[in-house]
């Protein structure tokens, strides 16, 4: 036995021990500690995370889709979050963190989080769509596809006098933006490079149930196909879809790595999430405690923002070891796109009239979305 395979038994051993003992939070921080080696360390993390809790006047859930060292490549910094909510309300708020899907994923977080089941969650802006539908207008092509007009866009006091108190009034309470990264387009083993919309011509590409993502993807000459995200990889693997759009971070995350061959950075459509809190629970909250809370969560979302190039770059690195290459547009190239599908085009303005409410509303949110705010962040 080598003596990787001791660490990783000796890992194995302690976690299975702490959760087995009800301690899967402590578990989870050692674990990204990388203190779980260590039977001693593991032992003292969970008699620090005993201590917190038994101290804490409220208890608060955060559930995730994400395992907790996708922050490597797929930034929504589970672990910064518990730490800066515990530290920024003075220990009075102790957080268990529930990752990697083990409540749920997407929606069914939405879900948990309206209800109380539990306290806050991450999920896609585009599972807000159903309460406050201007939240779908981020998936407008070229509207917000940038990091920066994104951040201009939800940062603003438009997207937060509009959509905020429609969110707010179905129960939740935003508490940060994450950005990941624009989705891309990402080609199957053995496909072509795509530059140019003319170069989609034929490609079968795989989209989510998202009317607008089809629209987008017919407007710029692919064929739109709908597949589940569970059914996904195997619909690449088989010719079934010839490509598909997350962001770099989440083509590595969801292992598409050794069934890619080309990434096209198009900045179309912002690969986004939000962290929301259940209202009431929040509102029941002394005011030290709820000022800890949007400290932290601010904190936080900083953090976020000037993690997401190296997150990018990680992600890049391991995809290039499976043989994928990586092509920036020009800036003629990205007018070409911008042409063929952006949110510029008539074909867009009902969607743009029946989400944001009216003409002049969107006017408000594009003048925001191109408006520098205090947030700066990097772009692919």
């Amino acid at each position: 036995m080598t003596a990787d395979d001791t660490i990783q038994s000796a890992e194995r051993r302690n976690f299975l021990k702490l959760t087995s003992a009800g301690a899967f939070t402590a578990a989870i921080v050692a674990g990204a500690g990388g203190m779980l080696w260590s039977s001693e360390a593991a032992a003292q993390t969970a008699k620090e995370e005993r201590e917190r809790e038994a101290a804490a006047e409220h208890v608060m859930t955060i559930a995730t889709a994400y395992v907790l060292g996708a922050s490597r490549s797929y930034p929504i910094l589970q672990l910064d979050l518990k730490e800066n909510i515990q530290n920024a309300t003075n220990g009075k708020v102790y957080v268990k963190l529930a990752p990697g899907g083990q409540l749920g994923a997407g929606g069914a977080l939405v879900q948990k989080v309206q209800g109380g089941t539990i306290q806050a969650a991450q999920h896609s802006i585009s599972n807000f769509a159903p309460f406050a539908p201007a939240a779908d207008l981020i998936n407008l092509p070229y509207f917000c596809g940038s990091n920066q007009r994104f951040v201009n866009l939800v940062n603003s006091k438009a997207w937060k006098d509009q959509v905020h108190p429609k969110v707010e009034a179905k129960g939740f309470k935003p508490l940060f933006y994450v950005v990941i990264d624009p989705r891309v387009v990402a080609v199957r083993k053995g496909g072509n490079v795509v530059m140019t919309p003319g170069d989609l011509s034929g490609v079968k590409f795989r989209v989510p149930g998202s009317e607008m993502l089809q629209q987008y993807y017919r407007l710029v000459g692919a064929n739109p196909t709908p597949v589940a995200w569970g059914e996904t990889p195997s619909a690449i693997k088989q010719g079934v879809a010839d490509a598909l759009d997350p962001s770099v971070g989440a083509l590595y995350v969801f292992g598409f790595k050794d069934i890619l061959s080309h990434v096209t950075f198009t900045q179309a459509v912002p690969d986004s999430q939000i962290y929301s809190c259940n209202l009431e629970w929040f509102n029941s909250l002394p005011a030290d405690v709820q000022e800890g809370i949007e400290f932290a969560s601010e904190i936080t979302a900083q953090q976020n923002l000037a993690k997401v190039p190296a997150a990018r770059n990680y992600a890049m690195a391991e995809l290039r070891k499976s043989g994928v290459e990586f092509h920036a547009l020009s800036d003629d190239q990205l007018a070409e796109w911008k042409e063929a599908g952006g949110y510029q085009r008539s074909e867009w303005d009902g969607f743009k009239a029946d989400l944001a409410g009216s003409m002049d509303t969107f006017a408000k949110f594009d003048e925001a979305a191109g408006t520098m705010g205090r947030y700066y962040v990097h772009d692919a």
